[in-house]
């Protein structure tokens, strides 16, 4: 972490809130006396917040090897931030949204959705602590309503005045738990960095203010309601996850070093709007307003690719540079998903 005391962090810290009452310290706090808050709820109540310009999200492409099939992707840069009083209380944690790309339905957008927190922070300490629970959000970007197929698709649910994950107000949703116990919706993000698994020094940032690290067990979709909706929503995610290298595949653990920078002072209008501008750029192309993040890779810095990855596993072998760097044959493994969903639900 920086050690530069010139930093112009401005003035009207107070603190004291991380002290009132001593279930909040570590090593363990408990934050269950807190109430908590929609990130909308409070927004006028910020004063303060860091900014996390670098979220490094981690996760295993493959269960059976969580380690040695690792993955480490930076999200876009300035999409997350953490918002409190004066005196260190947490009102609002704003988290990441990404994009990818699948070879037959063009770019998706995804997005990790904070549905409530609570929590403290002591700037003089450089600690915080927090309880947050979130979901999964996917959709399709608008170049990806320009592929044929997702045209096709999105013309049949149309005409049948069903739901298309076309926007975020109809993305597919995706639970997620503390790790473990499936009926905690709740789950802690802790001072320090992830000891869950090796960080390479490329998904590290001695630069920062601070860091923090979280983690959430991934569960199954929201269903809709709807049968052919659930059916095809399942169908896209799991199109997603062989793409993103099981991202959100069910079971899952995703992990996020969050590294903060230091604390600035809120304008709560700009607080709002950033969100608005973020939602607006993610939907063109999941562009990002203040760069893009880096590509998914293993440890040792290569870079992840779903083609190579999906027949390794089908194969059972490694395949030849020119068979993957082409990927027509992913492409066409999802197609013909897409078309048995087609042929045998009627929409």
């Amino acid at each position: 972490m920086t050690t530069d005391d010139n930093l112009n962090i401005p003035a009207g810290w107070v603190g004291g809130f991380a002290a009132s009452e001593p279930e909040f310290a570590y090593p363990d706090p408990d934050l269950s006396c807190l109430e908590i808050c929609d990130n909308l709820d409070h927004i006028d109540l910020l004063q303060r917040q860091q900014k996390v310009i670098w979220p490094e999200f981690s996760w295993a492409t493959r269960q059976e090897k969580p380690d040695e099939k690792r993955c480490y992707q930076m999200f876009a840069p300035d999409i997350s931030r953490i918002g409190y009083t004066d005196t260190g209380r947490v009102y609002s944690i704003i988290c990441p949204q990404q994009g990818m790309t699948s070879p037959s339905l063009g770019s998706m957008n995804v997005e990790v959705t904070v549905t409530g927190q609570r929590g403290w922070v002591d700037e003089t300490t450089r600690t915080l602590a927090a309880d947050m629970s979130v979901e999964g959000k996917i959709w399709f970007s608008p170049s990806a309503k320009q592929k044929p197929k997702v045209k096709q698709l999105w013309d049949r649910f149309a005409n049948s005045k069903l739901p298309f994950p076309s926007d975020k107000a109809n993305a597919i949703r995706v639970r997620t738990h503390l790790p473990g116990d499936r009926n905690q919706v709740l789950f802690p993000l802790k001072t320090g960095e992830s000891n869950s698994f090796p960080i390479p020094d490329f998904a590290r940032h001695p630069e920062a203010w601070t860091v923090g690290n979280l983690s959430v067990q991934i569960g199954e979709i929201f269903p809709t309601g709807n049968i052919i909706v659930d059916k095809f929503n399942q169908l896209i995610l799991d199109i997603f996850n062989t793409a993103s290298g099981n991202m959100l595949k069910f079971g899952n653990i995703l992990t996020w070093n969050v590294w903060f920078t230091p604390p600035e002072l809120v304008d709560t209008q700009e607080w709002k709007d950033h969100a608005e501008v973020w939602r607006k750029s993610i939907n063109a192309d999941h562009g990002s307003p203040e760069g893009e993040g880096s590509d998914p890779r293993y440890y040792d810095g290569t870079v992840f690719k779903p083609a190579r990855d999906l027949f390794d596993r089908i194969r059972g072998r490694g395949l030849d540079e020119e068979f993957i760097s082409d990927e027509e044959q992913l492409a066409q493994e999802e197609l013909a998903k897409i078309d048995n969903f087609l042929n045998n639900v009627e929409i």
